[in-house]
């Protein structure tokens, strides 16, 4: 009998893929609120989430891993994660029905499904983060501030009583657009990663991981916020480190804190907006609302703390530029925080934690606003001290422009370039002395009042200092030249000219004329009286030749005086130098002439000639018209 042939055996049982479990979890979940509800096997379940597990696991670094399917269905990864939680749902339910029975029903598969839940949950975080923290969107932050010109520009005035060409001590601003105006240039995040981020949220919020999806959300975009920042330059500094850093570097400091400033209000806010609004849609919209209300009030109030340290920094003139373009750059931001919580109740989230967010931000606006304003006028307020203390005993030599005047003016006119700035800042938040009783101007226009004082400070303390010089001419000749140089300085510029007004200007040019009427008479009034015949030089139709050389004596001194005294003096204005040239030659020139007319021959020719007559009215021309350029030398070889 032939041997039995052996029986074959059976093939090999293979394990369902994540397929077909998941058309046994569906099927499942989809009887529940059936009359026959299904049931489903603790092997399933548990083979159901290990395969969850490894579409998790093989998904990680993979590019591809949310991109739609063929027919446009959702990514099988997204697909498992939603049908993981439904069914974690269903299985943890409590209530009526079966939901407390298959509770207890699928421990164990109940303790392994909600494990694979808070894997995958931990997974979405990590690709939310990452997504989000795309660094290919702060390389877009940073080139769409490559062409932006920074705020007003100012080279640091120098202190009262420095040397150097304090006409140069001020440079005037430079005007470009804001950081702010590359709001358009924001490229937005690709529409294909919003809809990734979106489907990833929705599955979080819906499993009840809200709270965690908020935070990787806040936690991302505020180190995206950080990373523009840097890419600006600016870099998160403590309140400490701010005020002990020298004003050379606060100074650029404040520049890159500007343009940082209005390029995440402008431009950084607004694309947060959009994506928070494209992400939380329908009944999360008021989650996303909140998320970008806690993200500006968390962005914005990390940069007050610089200006918060800049306002408790040591008062100083020539940080009041700087402060005024910080104080502009919080100002006109306030409408844009406005639009924030006006389109936030619109939405719908009038009652919302967002608008308690907003509404603190716009406060917190508000008071750094403040203490901006009041740093700004008390520094202004400070030239007063300023000019008080400038108590020098030394007065400059040849009369020339004294360097507080040179200093203030400066400053002044370019103070008056933020004119309308400080006219606000005065009238908000500057606090007069109980003692100051201002009139109509000063009520109305409390900054140009206290301009004026300043003004008439300076020229009070000018009129001092000119009584340290002991020739009363070279005493006219210091305050025509100071005189001279505030009056260019207010009529060249109309911001200041409009502030200090024409009475006041007309007001100066009369002190000037009288100044040029005292130089005049104390050099060349004695010189004119040298050269008049008051009956001493003819009497009865002859000439005293004794009295006659006498008088040229005299002139011959007279004019070596001026000569060595007056030839050092200087006026740097050459309108005010010609005027005063052309003044005198009109007066003293015209006199020698009529006087060697009459009496020049009344000498001997030759010897005697020479000896009394030095000067012929040309030569004395000449010596005037070298007069008031601060070189002796020349004048005394010309003589020689």
């Amino acid at each position: 009998m032939p041997p039995k042939p052996p029986t074959p055996e059976p093939p090999p049982h293979e394990e369902p893929d994540l397929a077909e479990l998941s058309a046994e979890v569906d099927a499942f979940l989809a009887s529940r609120d059936g009359d026959a509800p299904l049931s489903i096997s603790e092997v399933t379940l548990d083979r159901f989430a290990s395969a969850v597990e490894v579409e998790i696991a093989q998904s990680e670094g993979e590019e591809g891993k949310w991109a739609l399917g063929e027919g446009g269905e959702q990514p099988l990864l997204l697909a498992a994660i939603k049908r993981i939680v439904t069914l974690a749902s269903a299985l943890t339910a409590t209530g009526g029905g079966n939901g407390t029975e298959g509770a207890v029903k699928y421990t164990i598969g109940v303790h392994r499904v909600t494990g694979v839940l808070h894997r995958s949950m931990t997974f979405l975080e990590d690709e939310l983060h990452a997504l989000l923290e795309d660094p290919c969107l702060a390389k877009t932050h940073k080139a769409s501030e490559s062409g932006s010109a920074t705020a007003k520009s100012m080279k640091r005035p120098p202190s009262f009583g420095q040397g150097g060409d304090p006409d140069r001590s001020v440079v005037p601003p430079t005007e470009g657009g804001s950081a702010g105006d590359d709001a358009s240039q924001s490229q937005p995040f690709p529409a294909e990663t919003v809809d990734h981020l979106r489907a990833m949220a929705e599955v979080m919020i819906t499993a009840g991981y809200e709270t965690e999806c908020t935070q990787v959300f806040l936690v991302a975009r505020r180190n995206a916020l950080d990373a523009t920042m840097q890419s600006l330059g600016y870099e998160k500094a403590s309140i400490d480190d701010v005020v002990r850093m020298a004003w050379e570097g606060l100074e650029s400091e404040i520049g890159t804190w500007i343009k940082a400033y209005r390029h995440i209000l402008n431009a950084g806010l607004s694309a947060e907006h959009d994506l928070c609004v494209r992400v939380f849609v329908g009944r999360n919209a008021g989650l996303g609302r909140d998320i970008f209300a806690d993200l500006a009030r968390c962005a914005m109030l990390q940069m007050f703390n610089f200006t918060e340290a800049v306002a408790m920094t040591k008062r100083a003139a020539e940080k009041l530029f700087k402060v005024l373009d910080m104080y502009e750059a919080i100002r006109d931001g306030a409408p844009v925080v406005d639009g924030f919580i006006s389109t936030n109740k619109a939405e719908g989230g009038e009652n919302s934690s967002g608008a308690e967010a907003l509404a603190d931000l716009k406060s917190e606006l508000a008071s750094v606003r403040s203490r901006l304003g009041e740093s700004a006028a008390a520094i202004f307020c400070d030239l007063e001290s300023s000019i008080r203390a400038d108590a020098g005993k030394q007065p400059v030599p040849g009369g020339a422009v004294h360097p507080l005047t040179r200093y203030l003016m400066n400053y002044l006119k370019y103070a008056c370039e933020y004119k309308n700035t400080l006219e606000q800042v005065f009238r908000e938040f500057h606090r007069p002395d109980a003692d100051d009783s201002p009139g109509h101007e000063g009520e109305s226009n409390p900054f140009a009042a206290q301009l004026m004082e300043v003004m008439e400070l300076l020229h009070g303390s000018l009129e001092a200092k000119s009584k340290l010089y002991k020739d009363l001419a070279l005493s006219s000749i210091f305050l025509m030249n100071n005189g001279r140089y505030m009056l260019q300085k207010i009529r060249g510029s109309p911001e200041i000219n409009a502030v200090v007004g024409e009475a006041w200007a007309r007001k100066r040019s009369t002190d000037l004329r009288q100044y040029h009427k005292n130089y005049q008479r104390e050099t060349w009034g004695r010189v004119l009286n040298v050269l008049r015949d008051d009956g001493g030089i003819t009497v009865k139709g002859h000439v005293q030749k004794p009295v006659l050389k006498e008088r040229f004596k005299q002139f011959n001194a007279a004019m070596d005086e001026i000569q060595r005294t007056q030839g050092a003096w200087v006026v740097s204005d050459e309108q005010l130098q010609s005027e005063l040239r052309v003044s005198i030659t009109a007066v003293v020139v015209p006199a020698y002439r009529s006087f060697l007319g009459r009496f020049a021959q009344h000498f001997t020719a030759g010897r005697q000639t020479e000896k009394y007559i030095k000067l012929s009215a040309d030569d004395l021309e000449g010596i005037i018209e070298e007069l008031f350029e601060g070189s002796a030398g020349s004048m005394s070889r010309r003589r020689n």
